[in-house]
């Protein structure tokens, strides 16, 4: 497989289930995509549950025609999607889901969440079992015990963990301070930072006197904390002035330092022309540690309601 890019896209709100209050027509996407494109950034993050296939189906519109080897497609079994009752509901899905996207095959594939892992990880490794075109294999919002056990099961059929996925930030380093990120990089496996913004609280859009839109799930989770954000942000504008970018570009820039693959959001041009210049800028370690030292300052639990401490 070729290198990776720093950055992948994310098309979670590709999928209009209306978790982003507001719907995205495919012909409002195709310029985000084709701009993408254009600058290299050509990992894109998708899964069933991201509106049942809408965004599969959108995604794959835009791959249509495009050589194979110029993109790399990250897609996921979702267990609560699954039919439990069917024998072969891996096969099943994974089926599917290359019908709807029109491939022969996945570049990432992986286990969502913990929802019965051991059993869906088990049934992963015998539908790749002995295949010539077996894609990177990953776990999602798994922690460090659940993240051997799944490695150990796919050893046991002849293949390895090769990515990990799991919400990352600034104010939320569990993955690293209980070994996940360090298990990665002695075991050769990518680790995927989602969330690396904190749904826009780490952007600059976000203060006491401008916050989040009542009503949403990401108001509820972070307006409480804005005071403490704002010291922060306030080091974080510090830095975007001295690079010359937005203040969003820090946080990416601060996971790209850390050894890990940011997955950024994509619903605008602007945001793939914003992640371009994060991946140019290169933090010293000073900064990195005095961000870090703040973050740590502000004791802010941003465990969301469907992940766990990564202990």
């Amino acid at each position: 497989m070729k290198d990776l890019p720093k950055i992948a896209l994310g098309a979670w709100a590709w999928g209009n289930d209306g978790t982003f209050g507001n719907d995205f027509p495919a012909d409002s996407l195709k310029p985000i995509f084709e701009k993408a494109m254009e600058q290299g950034l050509n990992l894109w993050d998708t899964a069933y549950a991201y509106g049942m296939g809408t965004s599969e189906k959108v995604l794959a519109g835009f791959l249509k025609g495009l050589p194979r080897d110029s993109y790399f497609v990250s897609d996921k079994f979702t267990p609560q999607c699954a039919d439990a009752s069917s024998e072969t509901a891996m096969k099943d899905m994974i089926e599917m889901q290359l019908g709807l996207m029109e491939l022969d095959g996945f570049d990432i594939y992986w286990i969502h969440n913990v929802w019965d892992a051991p059993k869906w990880t088990e049934e992963l490794a015998k539908y790749f079992e002995g295949k010539d075109n077996v894609p990177l294999l990953g776990v999602s919002n798994h922690n460090l015990a659940e993240i051997k056990q799944a490695d150990e099961i796919l050893k046991a059929h002849g293949l390895k963990l090769s990515a990990v996925q799991n919400h990352y930030s600034l104010i939320n380093r569990s993955s690293e301070e209980s070994g996940i990120i360090d298990y990665c990089k002695e075991n050769d496996i990518h680790f995927f930072a989602y969330m690396v913004l904190e749904q826009g609280a780490l952007s600059g859009k976000y203060d006491t006197a401008h916050p989040m839109p009542e009503g949403s799930a990401r108001a509820e989770a972070y307006n409480p904390v804005l005071d403490k954000l704002e010291i922060l942000n306030a080091e974080l504008k510090k830095l975007a002035d001295k690079y010359q970018v937005g203040m969003a570009q820090i946080p990416v820039a601060w996971a790209i330092s850390k050894g890990t693959l940011p997955i950024i959001g994509v619903t605008k041009v602007d945001h793939v022309e914003d992640a371009v210049k994060a991946m140019n800028v290169s933090l010293t370690d000073d900064e990195i540690m005095e961000l870090e030292k703040i973050a740590d300052s502000l004791e802010i639990n941003a465990i969301r309601f469907w992940e766990k401490e990564m202990k």
